[in-house]
């Protein structure tokens, strides 16, 4: 008897595989030729596991030209984990700016969010100038001024950064008009007293080898000449003691100094917000070598690190 094979289905349409699934029963026509053209079986995506620091712009420090300690800025908002990338697959990085310095008296301006691998940091709350602070990743902080009690920091984002310190007004005394110090990553800005609050502290990462602190908040100004606000570990600005405040530094998402001007109505500008940064450390034995936006390359140990301190993607 001649050898005979087995029959296989048949149907009017026939079976066409996705990249999701390709459920139900196949004729042997079917399989034969879907796996001819290389797409049966499918092809089983390759995943590995990504470290990743996303940290937004920081807030600037409030600006003013009378009677006023203004407030810190907060620092950007600061997310630190793991995420599974899947090869061939492009990843957006985007970057956060800090908040640009008020021009006139008013409160400091909220740092941009900085954004990758489906999650997104918060700017950085403005310093209060001449009004409420404003929240963010880390809130701004208080001002003080001509008048009684106290002005309330703004509050930071949860798992992201914390809130700013609280000003403090005087109606007799002018050394005590002082701003509060932003929030930082890690702590809480310092509530004006004798001087300027200082700015919350940063947070350390070791992602890229070796342990840098970031997202400082900015120092409370000060009315008058003498101690204002120091910025927070991790690039917070200095505030200013009847003076300008000092900006974050670039690439930590640390907040803007606050102010400190006199009864003269000449303007002094908070300090700028320090843009945000964005690193990527990722297995060497899995790295594509595809970017966009020219990030710094470096190794440590088995890993690939991609710092972006400006906007672009990777191909995992």
């Amino acid at each position: 008897m001649a050898n005979r094979w087995p029959g296989g289905l048949i149907r009017k349409t026939p079976v066409t595989p996705t990249t999701s699934a390709a459920p139900g029963v196949w004729t042997l026509a079917e399989a034969a030729y879907w796996k001819k053209q290389g797409l049966w079986p499918l092809p089983i995506p390759v995943t590995y596991t990504a470290s990743y620091l996303i940290i937004a712009g920081g807030g600037s420090g409030g600006s003013a030209n009378t009677n006023t300690g203004t407030g810190g800025g907060g620092a950007g908002g600061y997310l630190s984990s793991t995420s599974t990338l899947t090869a061939g697959t492009t990843y957006t990085v985007t970057v956060g700016a800090g908040g640009t310095a008020p021009g006139s008296a008013a409160n400091g301006n909220n740092g941009s969010n900085s954004s990758a691998l489906s999650q997104t940091a918060t700017g950085g709350g403005g310093g209060s100038g001449v009004g409420t602070a404003s929240t963010g990743g880390s809130g701004g902080g208080g001002y003080g001024t001509f008048a009684s009690g106290t002005t309330s920091g703004a509050a930071g984002t949860s798992g992201q950064g914390f809130a700013g310190g609280g000003g403090v007004n005087s109606s007799v005394d002018a050394n005590l008009q002082v701003g509060g110090g932003g929030g930082g990553a890690s702590a809480v800005g310092v509530n004006g007293g004798a001087g300027g609050g200082n700015g919350g502290a940063g947070a350390a990462s070791s992602i890229t080898g070796t342990s840098v602190t970031r997202a400082g908040g900015g120092g409370g100004g000060k009315r008058t000449s003498g101690t204002a606000g120091t910025g927070g570990t991790g690039g917070g600005g200095n505030g200013g003691a009847d003076a300008a405040g000092t900006a974050g530094s670039a690439n930590t998402g640390g907040g803007g100094g606050g102010c400190g001007t006199g009864p003269t109505n000449i303007l002094r500008a908070g300090g700028a917000g320090g843009s945000g940064v964005v690193i990527i450390s990722v297995p060497t034995a899995s790295y594509s070598g595809i970017t966009t936006g020219s990030p710094t390359v470096t190794t440590s140990g088995s890993n690939t690190i991609l710092q972006f301190n400006s906007s672009g993607s990777y191909t995992a």
